[in-house]
């Protein structure tokens, strides 16, 4: 139990740090990235049958997303103005609609964050998104390709 507290505990200061980087930015913004109080991302050629926009990305997102980055590695990172439950349902929704397995076992939700990994990827990658609650109506989320 105790490991499970220090992990969280990482994994909202990585998110801190990084929604710090974002929320910090400055004056110019990488092409493709909308502005911070631009609330429509930039749109896909892909329509993806109704599912959330996509970027340049691979990864779906919300249709609310914004400030939008591609943090490198592989790592989306975006801001929603969704719940933390909505966004998980949203991801569960996309993921298994295109056979993915979510890993139940590594699902936490825990004082604003959460973490969830789907196995299913063509890569033979695990898909991890993780969220933060930022405490002003907004949140981010994260997704990656990890090694299983």
């Amino acid at each position: 139990m105790k490991k499970y507290r220090i992990l969280l505990a990482i994994v909202v200061l990585v998110f801190a740090s990084l929604a710090c980087q974002g929320l910090g930015g400055g004056g110019s913004s990488p092409s493709g990235v909308p502005e911070s109080g631009d609330v429509n991302p930039p749109s896909s050629s892909d329509s993806g049958g109704g599912s959330g926009s996509s970027s340049d990305s691979e990864f779906p997102m919300t249709d609310d997303a914004f400030n939008v980055l591609d943090v490198g590695d592989g790592t989306l990172l975006y801001y929603t103005k969704m719940s933390g439950e909505d966004v998980m349902n949203f991801y569960r929704d996309e993921y298994t609609s295109r056979g993915y397995t979510e890993r139940e076992l590594l699902t936490v939700v825990s004082g604003g964050v959460f973490s969830m990994v789907f196995d299913g990827d063509p890569s033979g990658k695990a898909i991890v998104i993780q969220s933060v609650d930022l405490g002003d109506g907004s949140r981010t989320v994260t997704i990656r390709l990890e090694d299983t």
